[in-house]
């Protein structure tokens, strides 16, 4: 059975060694390589693959949760040092879970186990967009405040606050700052865009190498950012 695989990894050395084993094997077909969670779904959307090497801990966007956002995913053999998310990865129906640094012998063990599992044939879409019942409370005005993820437009970095741009109601403004955003809603259907904007990619409507258009606000793309932006909307 051949197999068509991506390798997605934010450690160079490791691509190359994945890259060289994965040349070994007369069955795996390389797609390609990346480097995060946003790359790779960039290229899921181009080409569906049967076979995942995945790591977990990355920026942007945890493996597990770059798994989970996928409908369809297809097999996955999670590559990490770290022990800690064995057992997620295994709830994630993970076909194997490889330490690194990832030998020969074993990698050739997971993909043996791939091997003698069905790839699912169903192409891939993009993610599903927030839970429509998704939300987080914030303390606004001493009171805790609960706001829908399904009707925020984007997020607004000011120094130690941020500022909510909702769909629906006023814009609310919380004392925390955007890196503290990002984390909260790294797992859902949102983009940091800039170093000051957070971005929920299903209400952008046209996008352009310096901007986006959010609700009618133009949201600038920083410089840093244009690349990972770029692979998203492409």
């Amino acid at each position: 059975m051949n197999l068509t695989c991506l390798l997605v990894d934010d450690e160079p050395p490791a691509l190359e060694v994945l890259t060289a084993y994965v040349q070994e094997v007369a069955h795996l077909k390389l797609v390609g390589t990346c480097e995060n969670a946003l790359q790779a779904f960039a290229v899921l959307q181009q080409q569906p693959v049967d076979l995942l090497f995945l790591d977990i801990k990355m920026p942007k966007m945890l493996g597990t949760d770059f798994l989970r956002s996928l409908p369809h995913p297809p097999l996955v053999i999670f590559t990490t040092a770290y022990r800690d998310y064995a057992y997620e990865g295994f709830e994630l129906n993970a076909v194997d879970y490889l330490l690194k640094p990832v030998s020969l012998e074993r990698f050739l063990k997971a993909v043996a186990k791939a091997t003698k599992t069905e790839p699912s044939p169903v192409p891939v879409e993009a993610p599903a967009g927030p839970n429509p019942d998704a939300f987080l409370y914030f303390r606004i005005d001493r009171k805790m405040v609960k706001v829908m993820l399904r009707e925020v437009l984007y997020v607004e970095g000011l120094k130690d606050y941020v500022k909510i741009h909702c769909a629906v109601g006023p814009t609310l403004v919380v004392k925390q700052t955007i890196n503290s955003m990002e984390e909260k809603l790294s797992a859902s259907n949102f983009l940091r865009v800039h170093r000051s904007f957070i971005v929920a990619l299903d209400k952008v409507r046209t996008y352009s190498p310096s901007h986006l258009e959010v609700a009618g606000q133009e949201v600038p793309i920083g410089r840093m950012y244009r690349q990972q932006v770029g692979a998203v909307f492409r």
